[in-house]
């Protein structure tokens, strides 16, 4: 986590993660996020908030947004996150078995 969260906004992170992926928490192996400001003083959209997710026998699930707001960066990202690995389970549990030769 960049140096753009405070306590209050690790806290809040934690908090949310821990909401939208402990229901998928026996197949997440680990999970990061990157918070930074893209532009700087400059201003603009440049809130970047980019959540990685690595599954146990899937494809690693990365969201990225970029908002006006840290806030809103990651509550966007963190929405994505929960349906993108919702998604990769949805699809592992509805794979269609290879048929036996």
């Amino acid at each position: 986590m960049g140096s753009l969260l405070d306590a209050a906004d690790k806290d809040y992170l934690r908090r949310k993660l821990g909401r939208k992926l402990g229901k998928f928490a026996p197949s997440i192996e680990r999970t990061s996020v990157r918070v930074e400001d893209v532009n700087g003083p400059r201003g603009g959209i440049d809130k970047r908030c980019m959540i990685k997710v690595v599954l146990s026998g899937l494809p690693n699930v990365v969201v990225e947004e970029r908002r006006h707001s840290l806030q809103a960066a990651m509550d966007r990202a963190l929405g994505r996150v929960e349906r993108a690995v919702r998604q990769a389970m949805q699809r592992r549990r509805t794979k269609p078995l290879k048929p036996r030769r």
